[in-house]
């Protein structure tokens, strides 16, 4: 076996990851080539890389790893992702992926990092890994272990034909909830730029650049006087949305699909039902375009999303590598 370098410029080469990847979770985790394209776009300030290794001449896996150098407030450079690994399950236990492991981990070395996490990097493929694949042991041997105080997250999934409003969202008073409308960008960023400069915030950014539509993001006005516009916005995702939505993979749930995360209201609200309005609004606004089969995506507060009519759907070992 022998490692070639992944052109994430080549059509071809995206459509063989996603070939691979798909070949080597299965149909519950399938991606289409937008998605890979997707996930390989240039965004700012992130680098990224990948490998083929070949066997008898063809594609048997590949492995995608990226470090976010560039935005110190959404990510330390010293951080570094394994964004995808997969193996054809012929090719396993054969050393294909330990040698794309170990590539990834020297390549990000090289960049200065010194911590390696296994997916949840700012384009995923998949927050962690997934439960379901029992690929853990494999990670573990190479001295992976579970992120200390979030060692897990889940997906959490409902069918929104006959959601209705439940009592947890009607405790906040005076606020109102809808989808972002042109002109609304600057009040949006400087809501998130305030609140979540991190993650959340670079992600709308790039969001937006790219030219996403607006109206996928909801957010929540409070009529109280704050002398500031908005107070909570969530990201929601349609089939016909700029992300892809194979990448919640809702495929067991009935269709049409959609998907809801990312929910925060301003620190100074917190406690007082907005965060439940908001997703009760981003529920609503799914609902009423169709939206069936809804995933909530890398989350932990089991309990409050379950008092929306969510179940838990997959789960996935958040895992890291210091060095």
């Amino acid at each position: 076996m022998n490692l070639q370098a992944f052109d994430l410029g080549d059509a071809a080469h995206i459509a063989t990851a996603a070939r691979l990847w798909t070949a080597a979770c299965g149909p519950d985790l399938a991606i289409s080539d937008r998605f890979v394209a997707y996930n390989v776009r240039s965004t700012s300030g992130r680098v990224l890389a990948g490998q083929f290794v070949m066997r008898d001449g063809q594609p048997a896996g590949f492995v995608l790893a990226s470090a976010l150098v560039g935005d110190l407030l959404a990510a330390s450079p010293e951080t570094g992702h394994i964004d995808a690994i997969a193996v054809l399950p012929q090719a396993q236990r054969q050393g294909a992926g330990s040698a794309l492991l170990g590539w990834a981990e020297d390549w990000l070395y090289r960049l200065g990092c010194n911590c390696f996490v296994l997916g949840a990097s700012q384009r995923p493929f998949v927050p962690g890994v997934p439960d379901a694949l029992a690929t853990a042991p494999f990670f573990q041997r190479r001295g992976y272990l579970p992120n200390p105080g979030y060692g897990w997250s889940v997906d959490m999934a409902h069918d929104l034909r006959d959601y209705v409003t439940p009592p947890a969202a009607l405790k906040a008073q005076g606020v109102i909830v809808r989808p972002a409308q042109p002109g609304d960008e600057e009040a949006m960023l400087a809501f998130l730029r305030r609140e979540f400069p991190g993650g959340w915030r670079y992600e709308c950014e790039e969001f937006l650049r790219a030219g996403g539509r607006i109206s996928d993001y909801v957010l929540l006005y409070s009529e109280r006087d704050s002398g500031r516009s908005v107070d909570g916005c969530c990201l929601v995702t349609f089939e016909d949305s700029l992300r892809p939505l194979d990448r919640f993979y809702p495929f067991q749930l009935p269709r049409p699909w959609g998907q809801l995360g990312a929910i925060g209201v301003s620190a100074d609200r917190r406690g007082e039902g907005y965060g439940a309005a908001l997703l009760d609004g981003g529920l609503r606004h799914l609902r009423d375009h169709g939206v069936r089969g809804c995933i909530i995506d890398w989350l932990v507060l089991v309990d409050f999303y379950a008092k929306f009519g969510f179940r838990v759907h997959r789960h996935y070992t958040m895992m890291s590598k210091r060095v």
